[in-house]
């Protein structure tokens, strides 16, 4: 039996020379199952009592001294993230990709749990994929990526790791892994694996496993891809990939931002049983003047979301209208079996999202008037965005703080 198909996501990266002015622009669209709800939280730096354990959504991990302040967009019932950013302006996303040797139904950590970890632990983006592979070794990855009692769909995970100097792509397959870095120009991750003869970190026994296993004879150039991907998987290129490459110079987050939008290209997804449930884009510096800054959806399909924007400062103000309920214990992903009922885990700005977009899905010049002003919302944001990164001062932290708070804010009152 074939496995299921991964849901199919897209993480892109542009860098100099493609990207304007010494800017990284980073973007996640997040495709999961239609009904499933994603919140954005923001949790502050932390120091952490020795000896201590953090539990993440399947499993506990030993915990670190110190965590980073860390922003991200998740699905509401697990405990690590679809993508993110921490206050060192480091950005992780994942992929759930099939691979030769099946995921493993054993409850491990989950590749959304390792994109957390990697943001509260890493400062730069090769000391996050350190932590991830070193996270890989000791504990595995596997369980059920859905909400779902009926059945577990299990996945091995790619990974986009940037910061503004580079970005790593680092993909695995059980406890192995191979990552690859990139420097300059565009690069994208889908729902499979896309590494070939460019390697510049490894599992060391990768390719001893790989011949174990009949994959590859040791005499043939080692191509990852080729040698882990399942057999009836074509590569195929990554449409948004095509539309970065298209655009030779001056890729900025409004591009990226576009690029999230396109359904036509495949990259926003809107299918029978999938849709991309979130978004974000960011935009990293190269100098370190200026604030790195990271726009979220929290909302469902981003051509019909506002991306709102957050920067890291000390106080920031937390969004409860972007979070969903707290169920604690009692909560059916926590307890065993697990997922036995399926609560309401929408939010604030989702429940007032939902009549945007059923106005917007009519048709009616209602919603085109709505989507008009919507982005002429998303707009005024943007714009003030880029005042600060062309300011040769830092902002002041008590005009950021409340950023997101009252852009969200905003969002609500418009839909009411």
């Amino acid at each position: 039996m074939a496995a299921a198909p991964p849901p199919p996501s897209c993480c892109l990266v542009a860098l100099p020379p493609h990207a304007k002015d010494g800017l990284v622009v980073f973007g996640k669209n997040s495709a999961r199952p239609r009904d499933e709800v994603q919140e954005v939280v923001y949790f502050p730096a932390a120091d952490h009592e020795p000896e201590s354990k953090v539990e993440c959504t399947y499993i506990s991990v030993d915990q670190v001294p110190k965590t980073h302040a860390i922003v991200i967009s998740r699905p509401a019932w697990l405990w690590g993230a679809e993508m993110g950013a921490n206050e060192h302006g480091v950005c992780i996303a994942n992929e759930a990709v099939n691979a030769r040797e099946p995921a493993a139904e054993t409850e491990a950590l989950l590749g959304m749990d390792l994109v957390r970890l990697g943001l509260e632990r890493g400062s730069t983006a090769k000391e996050a994929l350190d932590v991830i592979v070193a996270l890989l070794e000791e504990h595995g990855q596997g369980g059920n990526y859905y909400e779902d009692a009926g059945s577990c769909h299990s996945f091995q995970s790619a990974y986009l790791i940037v910061d503004h100097e580079e970005a790593w792509v680092l993909e695995t397959v059980g406890k192995y892994w191979a990552a690859e870095k990139v420097t300059e120009g565009v690069r994208c991750i889908c729902n499979q694996l896309s590494l070939t003869t460019k390697i510049d970190a490894e599992h060391p026994e990768l390719r001893s496993y790989a011949q174990r296993q009949g994959w590859w004879t040791g005499e043939d150039e080692f191509n990852f891809s080729e040698v882990f991907s399942p057999a009836d998987d074509h590569l195929h290129c990554c449409a948004g990939k095509d539309s970065l490459e298209k655009q030779e110079e001056g890729i900025t987050v409004q591009t990226m931002i576009d690029i999230l939008r396109d359904k036509a290209s495949g990259v926003c997804i809107d299918s029978e049983s999938f849709l991309t449930t979130a978004s974000m884009a960011s935009v990293l510096p190269q100098s370190r003047g200026s604030p790195c800054i990271h726009y979220f959806t929290g909302t469902p399909d981003p051509s019909r979301s506002i991306f709102k924007p957050f920067i890291f400062v000390d106080d920031v103000k937390l969004v409860p209208k972007a979070q969903s309920p707290c169920f604690g214990d009692d909560d059916p992903a926590r307890r065993e079996p697990r997922f036995q009922e399926k609560p309401d885990r929408r939010h604030e700005l989702y429940k007032a999202h939902e009549w945007a977009r059923a106005v917007i899905a009519s048709g009616q010049e209602q919603g085109r008037r709505l989507r008009r002003t919507m982005l002429e919302l998303e707009k005024q944001g943007l714009e003030a965005m880029e005042e600060i990164l062309a300011s040769p001062a830092p902002p002041d932290p008590a005009e950021v703080a409340d950023l997101f708070y009252d852009c969200v804010d905003t969002e609500i009152k418009f839909f009411k």
